[in-house]
């Protein structure tokens, strides 16, 4: 029984790995034709970079299911055809299949070289975007790659090119398939179609069921297919941008009880050399730094989950107030696993090699009633910017509640000019807001 079934059908993981492949290759090549008129025009610009996204994770299934199927395919070979077929028939059968495999690599590898190269052929413009696998992890960029416009009109000249060929082979595959099923009567298509495959009666031409005991490795391989497909969907749904949770309190007019104070690191303990006036210490549980502007001309707001604070002040002492604000700008996060990791890159905050940013006052100043100001340097990848913060404060009962915002311009600090000089992706204007909660040391 095992040998017969060996040799008149393909194996259940083989037949759940083909039609798997054939299925996202068929979704690739819609969402590939969509998106590249829908990238630049502004009302489909947000969609087609979601589409793009989920274009790029699905390539590199395609590659690993079809180094999967190669190394299957090398174990379990594949039935014998019927030995009524032409020799040219023959050979055409095999190089569609050979050529199938060859496409199914390098399409997925044309693609990352272009994602690699960070330069957008549709714009003729730089863009460096992260590649994020359904926003489970990050994939790297290929060396040699990154900045190089001809490459990238290279892999997306030879990615088209590549794509069309597997149009013809797709064409020329189906057109065998029928005339196999419905011309010759062969049976072949059964071989891969588990309601189509024949009994044991191997050149009869006869439709038959699929005995029971073929089920179980096949379902086994779907199940297993269906599994990976649900996670990646899961992590992709998980990484994309909607409403955060901000552990933020506003400011209010009644009195707070503070029920948790996080101690400060002395990471930031250099404000009390220069400063005289009361220490705070900061409850994190209750404050946070925020920031917001658009992308692809749709709001996003993000937060910096890891950030300390030295902060010495004193409303009758503002001469001898001071605060230093230390972030760590690989912990920015938006909800978009593929915005979390461009952040990162050298272009935004590059935070391989400058890891913090950091906000240092100089003077303080009274607005009037609950307003004040502080003026300072803001250093983010070792240079200094000039900032002026308006906040408001409210002290009772020896706790201190901030609030305040400010408007940063990107293009002054140097974060994303690379991609995106012109601001077309993203807002040229970034708001940053800054709530703090604080109890008297």
């Amino acid at each position: 029984m095992t040998t017969e079934r060996s040799t008149t059908r393909y194996t259940g993981i083989a037949i759940a790995l083909h039609w798997t492949i054939a299925f996202l290759v068929i979704a690739m090549a819609a969402m590939g034709w969509w998106m590249v008129d829908a990238i630049t025009d502004p009302s489909t610009q947000q969609a087609a970079y979601r589409v793009f996204q989920l274009h790029k994770s699905i390539g590199f299934a395609i590659l690993a299911l079809t180094a999967i199927r190669i190394v299957w395919r090398l174990t379990h070979p594949a039935p014998p055809l019927p030995p009524g077929m032409k020799w040219w028939e023959v050979f055409l059968a095999k190089a569609t299949h050979i050529g199938f495999y060859g496409l199914l690599i390098a399409i997925p590898l044309t693609g990352w070289a272009y994602v690699s190269a960070g330069w957008a052929v549709s714009t003729d413009r730089p863009l460096n975007v992260a590649t994020s696998w359904f926003g489970l992890f990050q994939v790297p960029h290929l060396p040699g790659f990154e900045g190089d416009r001809n490459a990238a009109y290279g892999a997306m000249g030879a990615h088209s090119l590549l794509v069309w060929a597997g149009v013809v082979l797709v064409a020329l595959h189906a057109g065998a398939a029928l005339k196999h099923q419905f011309i010759d009567r062969d049976g072949v298509l059964g071989q891969m179609v588990p309601f189509l495959r024949r009994d044991n009666d191997e050149h009869s031409g006869h439709i038959g069921k699929t005995s029971a005991s073929s089920y179980p490795s096949m379902f086994a391989a779907v199940a297993g297919v269906l599994a990976v497909v649900a996670v990646a969907l899961t992590g992709w749904s998980w990484s994309q941008p909607g409403p955060l949770a901000i552990a933020a309190t506003p400011v209010a007019e009644t009195a707070i009880t503070v029920t948790e104070v996080a101690a400060q690191p002395s990471a930031t303990s250099d404000a009390a050399t220069e400063a005289t006036a009361t220490a705070w210490v900061i409850d994190k549980a209750a404050s946070s730094i925020v920031f917001s502007g658009t992308h692809a001309g749709s709001p996003f707001e993000g937060r910096f989950n890891e950030w300390t604070g030295d902060i010495r002040f004193d409303p009758d002492d503002l001469s001898g107030s001071k605060a230093v604000v230390i972030i760590d700008t690989a912990s920015a996060r938006t909800g978009d696993a593929t915005q979390e990791n461009s952040i990162g890159t050298g272009e935004w905050f590059n935070s391989a090699r400058f890891p913090q940013a950091r906000f240092e006052t100089s003077t303080f100043a009274a607005l009037g009633e609950d307003r004040y100001e502080a003026k300072g340097t803001l250093t983010i990848k070792d240079k200094p910017f000039p900032v002026t913060l308006p906040f408001r404060l409210i002290i009772d009962n020896g706790v201190a509640n901030v609030e305040g915002t400010v408007e940063l311009d990107r293009t002054e600090l140097d974060l994303g000019m690379f991609s995106d000089p012109a601001a077309e992706w993203v807002s040229q204007m970034i708001d940053v807001k800054i709530v703090v909660r604080a109890a008297a040391n």
